[in-house]
């Protein structure tokens, strides 16, 4: 299979907001509104086109999705950009093979290029690990949901980009409502 990763464009907003739909259909854990959060985020001031991403195969069929926005560590006395990684997309019929592992790292590598050095999210650990994410509580990252914190993770995107950082992750404002 041939997978090619390009940054989303407008044409390509609700077949991506489909792709999203069909990907959350049968997760527990979802409230099945992601579509409507990237909806959210693709209008805010957290959003970085560079950073929306769609994998394609065979003749430009979009099977997957990975969108990083803008977020902030705070801490009492400092505030780092970081990135939140919400959310990693793929059709059902195409999960397994790798793509969601393609587009995350391909997400991290333009990331890093445009001179973002963390990145945070909610998800599965056992998935996220592979990656590079550790707990966030091993950063002293605090996460401002009710979640279990091997769910909430961090990684850095270059060696040390998390000395020092401390704080509660700040969401933007499409993430509240």
């Amino acid at each position: 299979m041939n997978i090619k990763i390009r940054q989303e464009q407008i044409i390509d907003y609700s077949v991506v907001d489909n792709l999203i739909k069909c990907a959350f259909g049968n997760v527990e854990e979802s409230d099945h509104t992601e579509h409507q959060l990237v909806g959210r985020l693709r209008k805010s001031d957290a959003f970085i086109p560079e950073l929306s991403l769609v994998a394609e195969v065979d003749e430009e069929k979009i099977v997957g999705h990975i969108l990083l926005t803008k977020v902030k560590i705070v801490s009492e006395n400092k505030s780092v950009i970081s990135l939140g990684v919400a959310p990693l997309s793929v059709l059902p019929e195409f999960q397994k093979q790798g793509i969601g592992g393609i587009l995350l790292r391909e997400a991290h590598s333009r990331a890093s290029r445009l001179g973002y050095d963390s990145a945070v999210l909610l998800g599965h650990k056992d998935y996220y690990t592979r990656f590079g994410y550790k707990k966030a509580s091993d950063f002293n990252i605090e996460f401002p949901f009710d979640v279990p914190e091997e769910c909430c993770m961090a990684i850095e995107l270059f060696p040390g980009a998390l000395d020092g950082v401390q704080g509660i992750v700040h969401y933007s404002d499409p993430f509240r409502i």
